[in-house]
């Protein structure tokens, strides 16, 4: 198969088959997901979380799969509890890195034991490695739509004191804010949020979706809500513009959504050297 120049006919006759309609929708769920989660990943400097998560769910996930279990759950324990742990061991966000290193080579080292006595066929891991959207099945784009809105919702009841905390740790904490729930419930978060990225990209790709867009869209604007709108906006092109093209190919999905979101994250670099406008990236505004 090969694209033709009608491209809303090719989209529609792709569309005819149920794997692509399971990978659009779970993969639109998952960009608008880490689009908004990712802002404040890359505004809490977390972006080591982000992916450390990622890793610690690989450790799960390789549980799950040794005991016959499907993959997403072991991903989801592993990623809440290694949040949970690392929020135990510091109450802020930049004095983090050290007790994440920690919890991430424990985590790795569970991992590996898994997959050494996992006796199966090895598609599986590797689908956790560096995703598998194509295969994704109608239950898990239900599960998908679930833990969406319920990210949703606890981003937009943490919204104000999250992005205060985030702007200035030293002042959100002289005012008495609850700087220990806070960031425990953003963690939470964000280990469910990528959970379900790994599903798109992958464990060693999470960073295409979970971090480029948010770092992206800081370059485009210094309002919080508007950069959180492009972030989605570009995370969602990279997710699409992906699938369309990998239908076409045998490379895997994930290194296209990759590639499309590290080249617009070029692009917007590129034209700022260029263009040399005013500075966008400052502050954000709490509005």
């Amino acid at each position: 198969m090969t694209i033709s120049p009608n491209l809303l006919a090719d989209l529609q006759q792709m569309l005819r088959w149920e794997f692509m309609q399971h990978a659009f929708e779970a993969g639109t769920m998952v960009a608008v997901i880490a689009g908004i989660t990712g802002y404040f990943v890359v505004l809490r400097r977390s972006a080591f979380t982000a992916h450390a998560f990622s890793e610690i769910g690989f450790a799960g996930a390789a549980g799950a799969v040794l005991w016959g279990i499907p993959p997403i759950v072991g991903l989801l324990l592993g990623s809440s509890l290694g949040g949970l742990a690392i929020a135990s061991l510091g109450r802020r966000a930049a004095n983090r890195d050290t007790q994440i290193g920690i919890v991430l080579a424990f985590a790795l080292g569970l991992g590996l034991l898994f997959l050494r006595l996992y006796t199966g066929y090895a598609s599986e891991a590797y689908s956790i490695l560096f995703g598998e959207i194509l295969g994704v099945s109608w239950d898990e784009v239900l599960l998908t739509l679930v833990a969406g809105a319920a990210i949703l919702i606890v981003i937009g009841v943490l919204y104000r004191p999250l992005l205060f905390a985030s702007l200035d740790e030293d002042v959100a904490e002289a005012k008495g804010m609850p700087m220990l729930v806070i960031g425990t419930a953003f963690l939470l978060v964000v280990a469910v949020a990528v959970s379900f990225a790994v599903q798109v990209t992958g464990v060693l790709l999470v960073f295409s979706l979970m971090v480029t867009p948010a770092a992206t869209a800081q370059y485009l604007s210094s309002r919080p809500q508007q950069a959180m709108m492009i972030s989605v906006g570009i995370a969602l092109m990279a997710t699409w513009v992906g699938l369309f093209i990998g239908y076409y190919t045998i490379y895997p999905v994930s290194s296209f959504i990759t590639g499309i979101a590290f080249g617009f994250y070029l692009l917007v670099r590129g034209l700022r050297v260029v263009i040399k406008p005013h500075r966008l990236s400052g502050p954000p505004v709490v509005n």
